[in-house]
């Protein structure tokens, strides 16, 4: 017989829930995973990705999954309940982390060569996706980019948590996605470094004692809780440990004080920006003429082409 298996706890979110009521019709309709997916016209592995709640599925098939598990107007009415942003599942070692972020009242990171995640645009998540694990894969780059867009919006609200953010240079200067991407980035960096909540530093290639290991963020809580995290290959690493989060505090304060102001940050991200402009330009005219080339060459080829003979009048 059919159960309702809905996850609770801290983690438990509105998509799962969603996903297990799709669930629990589809068990009741006595149809497995792939039975539904056949009807739908859809791999097992989606269907059991939008059961899990690691999936948003689009409206039709939110309408068509009602009609063909007679669930009525249930499943459309808890679709438009459900926040896809937010909701979208973190990995596991990252979920404990994640919960974390979503309460803080304060946030002081530190990165070093690639743009940290609650200051990358759209367009710079996605591409930075694009090349990971999930390459090749459009729906869960999809998925991915919302998740991270959807961790943001609380620290670039009006009013939203201190967020503090140490860049290293090489974070600003490695290209990701080509000259149009890291445009729109470094446009993004000015606009929300106007936010009265947002402080952001360069630490510069040069004129730095402080050596920081690994990039890291530190966290604190509203009943006034302090956490490290920061992650290696596989996995991240959250601690309370007091020792450690002293230990960590003192980096980062000590490499704040070796970072460009907030002034001359912004200065330095601006003139970067005009850089990816004259890339960007570059890049199109480089691209013009290579398509000009191309037709050069079609319209040689068809005239240089073999004669066809043609039948002489009276032949």
């Amino acid at each position: 017989m059919a159960q309702r298996k809905i996850k609770r706890g801290p983690t438990a979110s509105s998509a799962i829930m969603f996903g297990e009521e799709v669930r629990y019709a589809r068990e009741l309709a006595n149809l497995t995973q792939e039975d539904l997916g056949g009807l739908l016209h859809l791999d097992r592995t989606v269907i059991s990705r939008t059961e899990s709640g690691r999936r948003r599925p689009s409206v039709e098939e939110v309408e068509e999954l009602g009609r063909l598990l007679n669930t009525g107007d249930l499943l459309m009415r808890l679709y438009g309940r459900v926040d896809w942003d937010a909701s979208i599942e973190h990995p596991d070692w990252f979920q404990e982390y994640a919960d974390q972020e979503a309460i803080a009242v304060g946030l002081r990171a530190y990165q070093e060569s690639v743009m940290y995640g609650l200051l990358q645009c759209r367009q710079y998540a996605r591409a930075l996706f694009e090349t990971g694990d999930a390459a090749g894969k459009p729906e869960e780059i999809e998925e991915l980019t919302k998740a991270r867009l959807g961790r943001q919006s609380r620290f670039l609200a009006p009013n939203g948590p201190l967020l503090i953010v140490i860049l290293g240079e090489s974070a600003i200067r490695t290209v990701i996605g080509g000259p149009s991407v890291m445009r729109s980035q470094m446009e993004h960096l000015l606009r929300v470094a106007q936010l009265p909540n947002v402080v952001l530093h360069v630490a510069p290639f040069s004129d730095r004692r402080t050596t920081i290991k690994t990039d890291m963020v530190l966290l604190e809580l509203p009943d006034g809780q302090r956490l490290v995290y920061s992650e290696s290959l596989e996995r991240g690493h959250l601690s309370d440990a007091s020792s450690s989060v002293i230990k960590y505090q003192r980096h980062y304060d000590q490499l704040r004080g070796e970072c460009l102001s907030e002034c001359d940050s912004l200065r330095l991200i601006a003139e970067v920006l005009e850089g990816y402009k004259d890339d960007e330009q570059r890049a199109r005219r480089s691209r013009l003429a290579e398509e000009q080339l191309q037709r050069q060459r079609r319209r040689q080829l068809h005239r240089g082409g073999p004669r066809i003979p043609r039948p002489r009048p009276g032949a």
